[in-house]
C-alpha cells in the first residue's frame, strides 16, 4: 500500500493533462493545415529533452514562446502523417503562442499550437497518424473540404486507426459520444487521478460502516457534479493556481482527521461537500481541455461525470476487497487506518506545498 500511495508524488499537479488537441483540415486544392495544441510549458519541457537542452527553473512566458519558436523542426520530427503507405511532410511549421492571457482563462491554463501546412498526395484515400510526445488520450479531428468531420480518440503515443479519406465522414452517434466520454471520465480517475484516488481512500478509511461511507461519497459526488456543470457552462470559474493547492489540502485534511476521530462529524460532511466543489472545478479544467462536441454537449458532460463516478466506485470496491477480511479485527485501525492515513496526509501536504510554490 505504501508503494501505491507514494508512486505519484513526483507529479505535483493534480490535473497535469497535456490538453492535446489535433485538427487536420483538408482543403479542396489538395493542401492541408494541421494544428496541434498543447500546454506551452509542457511542450517546452518535452521538446527540450529531444533538443538536448533544459528549461530554466524560472522562465517568463516571452522566453518560453521564443524558445518554442526555435524548436519547430524538433516538433515536426515528433509527428507522422502516413498517407497511402507514404509519409507526408509539412512544407511549413509555425509556432502560435497563447492568444489569451492566463488570468482571463479562469481555471484553464493557456494553450499554444504548432501549425503545419503542406500538400496531400493526389486522390489520397488512407490516413494514419502518430504523435510521439503525448501519454494522455487526445482527440484527432479530421475535417474534409465538404465540412464533414470525424474525431478519433488516440491513446497517447499510439498510432491512429486507418482513416478513410475517400468519402465524407458520418456524424458520430449519441451512443458513440456517450461511450467515448464515459471512458474518458473513468480513465481520468483510474489510472490517472491519483489525487482523487487518495481523497476517496481518505473518505473510505474514516469508518468501515456503510452509512458513514455513503454519506461522504454522496456529498462529494453531488458537490463535484454541481461545479463541473456550472464551470463547463461558464457560470463558475477559479484559476488552477488556486484550485490545485486546495485540492491537495483537501486530501491532507481528510487523512489527518482520520487520525483523531472514528466518527462522521457534521463539520466533516460539510467540508467533504466543499472539497467536492473544488474537485469539480478540477474535473472541469480537464474536460474543457479535452473539448466537448457541440451537437451532443450535454451527453458528453453527463457521461464524463458518470465515468468519474464509476472510477470512484471502483476505488471503493477495490479498497473493500482488500480490507474487508480485517475490518473487524482489533488491530485494524492501528495497523491499516492510521498508517494509510499518515501516508495520504504526507502526500497531500507535499502536493500543497509544491503547488503553492510552482
Amino acid at each position: 500500500m505504501a508503494l501505491a500511495l507514494f508512486s505519484g508524488t513526483q507529479a505535483p499537479l493534480a490535473h497535469e493533462s497535456e490538453r492535446t488537441r489535433v485538427t487536420l483540415q483538408l482543403q479542396s486544392n489538395g493542401r492541408f493545415t494541421l494544428d496541434v495544441t498543447n500546454d506551452p510549458l509542457w511542450l517546452l519541457l518535452r521538446l527540450e529533452t529531444f533538443a538536448g537542452g533544459s528549461v530554466p527553473p524560472k522562465i517568463t512566458p516571452e522566453q518560453r514562446d521564443q524558445r518554442l519558436a526555435q524548436l519547430t523542426g524538433v516538433f515536426a520530427d515528433r509527428i507522422v502523417l502516413f498517407v497511402d503507405a507514404h509519409e507526408v511532410r509539412a512544407s511549413t511549421v509555425e509556432y502560435i503562442p497563447p492568444s489569451v492571457p492566463p488570468a482571463a482563462l479562469g481555471s484553464s491554463a493557456p494553450s499554444a499550437a504548432f501549425r503545419l501546412t503542406g500538400a496531400m498526395p493526389r486522390d489520397a484515400t488512407r490516413l494514419r497518424w502518430l504523435y510521439g510526445l503525448v501519454a494522455d488520450p487526445y482527440p484527432l479531428d479530421v475535417r474534409q473540404p465538404d465540412g464533414s468531420s470525424t474525431v478519433e480518440w488516440i491513446q497517447g503515443a499510439n498510432w491512429s486507426d486507418v482513416i478513410d479519406l475517400s468519402r465524407s465522414f458520418a456524424r458520430p452517434t449519441r451512443t458513440d459520444i456517450a461511450l467515448q466520454y464515459l471512458w474518458l471520465g473513468y480513465t481520468h480517475i483510474l489510472p490517472k487521478g491519483l489525487d482523487h484516488i487518495l481523497f476517496v481512500l481518505g473518505i473510505f478509511l474514516l469508518s468501515p460502516h456503510w452509512k458513514t461511507m455513503l454519506l461522504q461519497v454522496t456529498a462529494f459526488t453531488v458537490a463535484h457534479s454541481i461545479t463541473l456543470g456550472l464551470s463547463i457552462y461558464g457560470v463558475v470559474s477559479l484559476p488552477s493556481r488556486v484550485v490545485e493547492p486546495l485540492i491537495a489540502l483537501s486530501i491532507a485534511y481528510v487523512a489527518i482527521e482520520n487520525l483523531v476521530t472514528r466518527e462522521l462529524k457534521p463539520w466533516r460532511l460539510a467540508l467533504v461537500f466543499v472539497f467536492g466543489l473544488l474537485h469539480g472545478l478540477g474535473f472541469a479544467g480537464v474536460l474543457s481541455g479535452l473539448g466537448l462536441p457541440r451537437h451532443e454537449f450535454l451527453t458528453a458532460l453527463l457521461t464524463f461525470n458518470l465515468g468519474v463516478e464509476a472510477g470512484q466506485l471502483t476505488i471503493i470496491a477495490a479498497a473493500l476487497l482488500v480490507t474487508a477480511p480485517f475490518m473487524k479485527k482489533g488491530w485494524y485501525r492501528q495497523r491499516v487506518v492510521i498508517p494509510a492515513s499518515v501516508m495520504i496526509a504526507a502526500v497531500g501536504v507535499y502536493w500543497t506545498v509544491t503547488r503553492l510554490l510552482s
